[in-house]
């Protein structure tokens, strides 16, 4: 039989939100996804080329970060609580469409917004950055072995490449913003756990005692 729910006067205060590898994950892909937004913007924006200079470092450094991409993701896939919240990443449900419904009105009333551990925005940008990491990470390739593929596949590999960076720079830095906005939010990811009275408030289906 189930532990009966404890009264709110005797729940912990915080409570866990993000495991260890978890937040291992997020930094670690953060750190190099803005080593490859940095290098790229010295690459193609001629007034930070010129004030950066050393070309060659810093294509090596966006080479190698861009290719270094995926290895967090996949290493932690060994977590147990990483592979949990992919699933619930990757779950649509009624309550997610009426969360898109209400950004799109731009109704901050947070009953309007019902969300589980991920709101639906969250789950949105998930998918999209992984996503376009990957067509990053294949148009790169092409870019980088240029005896492997013909010009024709070089040139449309450029041209995706220069205008998706753009795109995800854009994503990245919003995505930054709105963490800049939510002070709890960045706690949760940075110490693993959220206050309860947030969690009530801002991702109100899920349950926290469950995880």
């Amino acid at each position: 039989m189930a532990a009966a729910t404890p009264p709110r006067s005797e729940q912990p205060a915080r409570v866990r939100r993000f495991s260890r590898a978890e937040r291992w994950v997020h930094r670690t892909t953060a750190a190099l996804m803005l080593l490859c937004v940095a290098t790229a913007a010295a690459l193609y924006v001629p007034q930070i080329a010129e004030l950066v200079g050393r070309r060659y470092l810093v294509v090596t450094l966006h080479q190698w970060s861009g290719l270094l991409l995926p290895a967090p993701f996949l290493l932690g896939l060994a977590s147990p609580a990483f592979r949990a919240d992919l699933r619930r990443l990757n779950r649509f449900g009624p309550h997610d469409r009426t969360w898109l419904r209400a950004a799109r009105r731009r109704d901050r009333r947070p009953e309007s917004r019902p969300a589980g551990k991920f709101n639906a925005g969250q789950k949105v940008y998930s998918a999209w950055i992984a996503g376009a990491a990957l067509v990053m990470l294949g148009t790169g390739l092409v870019m980088w072995f240029t005896d492997l593929t013909p010009l024709v596949w070089r040139t449309s590999a450029t041209f995706v490449h220069d205008w998706l960076s753009l795109a995800v720079g854009i994503v990245l830095f919003g995505h930054i913003g709105m963490a800049l906005a939510d002070p709890e939010a960045r706690r949760g990811m940075r110490t693993g756990s959220v206050e309860r009275p947030w969690a009530r408030t801002e991702h109100p289906l899920w349950d926290p005692d469950d995880d």
